[in-house]
């Protein structure tokens, strides 16, 4: 059983327990006082069901740009647009097709007989695109007051009034994935002019210059594709969500001690959440792997409405025990959390509770 039923349960039963020995020793038998009362007080146990969530961009750190060089930076702070260099924008603006702001590590990417210098950037496809979290059920408690405004006297005696509430209830899943991937590898080759000579590897230009330049764009591009990759990524949600509603309540006597309450009106939810989240990706044939992480809190206000159905039995003086199903629509949370999106689907929420009312 969740932990937090397991909290909020024992009292919920302890009240039932009391009221029915109380009742035992009351000598009078059962009356509609209880109901002709003008204040009801009610502490329910509620199940949330129908509550989804699920990650967006998943794998963004390593499907865009240059992952292999993904926390490498030039000594200008900016970061490498490839794997082993960068070939970015100098102070000039790349006046005259060249660029002095550039870098790169390996004498193996100069071509010195075609005057050309070789760039690669690689990234991963086949990822995918969202991971969905474990459907789960959620437990907490609630505390309604109800205030009776009048009754009709051309239809069952009927009673309309005003309910309000509070209530809690943690929420919260994990997702991941653990699937195969391939390596997309694009690779890029500039020329310089000939007779000139590339400074030796490894070398790192800056965007004031001067320097050694390079002529921009590349003058071809080619991409191949390495298979044999493996992503994993594990995800984490958990946030409490506090809640209220507010909406007028008709309750219909169905015999002298059953009632039926129809609810609805306006509902609002505080979401205090937080996430975490951590991808890696095991390069081909297990020369190394490549990891990103990241982490994120957020609090925030949801509006929406509900509509409930409950059965009151009234088995003593002033006490009725209540069950009944709610329909609430909270509309959708979503938040960007370290690069990582997440959607929490509020707006098909079903809930069933179950407690003790206490009329005065």
């Amino acid at each position: 059983m969740n932990k937090y039923c397991k909290v909020w349960i024992t009292p919920v039963i302890g009240l039932l327990s009391a009221a029915t020995a109380a009742s035992a020793q009351d000598n009078e038998p059962c009356d509609q006082s209880g109901f002709l009362s003008t204040n009801r007080l009610t502490l329910s146990f509620r199940m949330g069901l129908n509550i989804s969530g699920k990650f967006k961009n998943v794998g963004r750190s390593f499907s865009t740009g240059a992952p292999l060089a993904a926390n490498r930076r030039t000594p200008d702070g900016d970061r490498y647009n490839y794997d082993n260099g960068y070939v970015l924008v100098d102070s000039s603006g790349n006046f005259g097709g060249q660029s002095w702001n550039w870098g790169y590590d390996n004498a193996s990417q100069v071509n010195s007989k075609a005057n050309t210098i070789s760039f690669n950037r690689t990234v991963a496809t086949g990822l995918p695109s969202e991971n969905s979290g474990d459907g789960s059920s959620y437990f907490g408690p609630e505390l309604a007051y109800d205030y009776t405004l009048g009754e009709t006297d051309w239809w069952h005696h009927l009673r309309v009034g005003i309910e309000s509430a509070v209530n809690f209830m943690p929420v919260g899943f994990n997702s991941g994935s653990h699937v195969d991937a391939s390596l997309a590898q694009q690779t890029d080759t500039y020329t310089y002019t000939p007779g000139t000579t590339p400074p030796s590897a490894p070398y790192q230009g800056s965007r004031n210059g001067p320097g050694f330049v390079i002529n921009v764009p590349a003058s071809s591009s080619a991409v191949s594709i390495i298979p044999g990759a493996t992503f994993i990524a594990h995800q984490h949600f958990d946030a409490k969500l506090w809640g209220a509603r507010l909406g007028p309540c008709v309750e219909l006597p169905v015999s002298q001690k059953l009632d039926l309450l129809l609810t609805g009106g306006l509902a609002a939810g505080l979401i205090d959440g937080s996430a975490s989240w951590n991808e890696t990706l095991v390069l081909p044939g297990g020369v190394g792997s490549l990891a990103a992480q990241g982490t994120g809190h957020d609090t925030s206000v949801l509006w929406g409405f509900y509509a409930g159905l409950d059965a009151a039995y009234q088995f003593a003086s002033h006490w009725s025990v209540e069950v009944g199903g709610q329909y609430q629509n909270l509309g959708t949370y979503e938040h960007n959390f370290g690069g990582r999106e997440l959607e929490l689907d509020l707006s098909k929420s079903i809930f069933f509770h179950a407690g003790l009312s206490y009329s005065f």
